[in-house]
């Protein structure tokens, strides 16, 4: 799914918002959270899982073209854990 199906999806169970108020409230909420862990900040949203971010250590890395070792820079990644309630609906038998 991407975000316009996703504002669709929204705006169809929603038939009393416009369709460009639903975008609006999507993109709002991608932007907090976005924001909030650019600051370093943990999104936890119950049921769904958790938005952190973590640190990956400058290394040595290798081009697997070449072969040749390269220097990787430290950075900072995007991590998401799945809450219980998600697992659960995903692991249904």
């Amino acid at each position: 799914m991407i975000k316009s199906e996703l504002v669709q999806a929204i705006a169809d169970k929603n038939p009393h918002l416009y369709q460009r108020d639903v975008e609006n409230i999507v993109n709002a909420i991608f932007d907090e959270i976005t924001d909030a862990l650019s600051r370093g900040d943990r999104v936890e949203l119950r049921g769904f899982g958790a938005f952190s971010v973590k640190n990956r250590p400058p290394r040595n890395g290798r081009n697997p073209r070449t072969g040749v070792t390269v220097h990787v820079e430290e950075k900072w990644v995007p991590f998401f854990k799945t809450g219980k309630e998600l697992r659960e609906r995903l692991n249904v038998d």
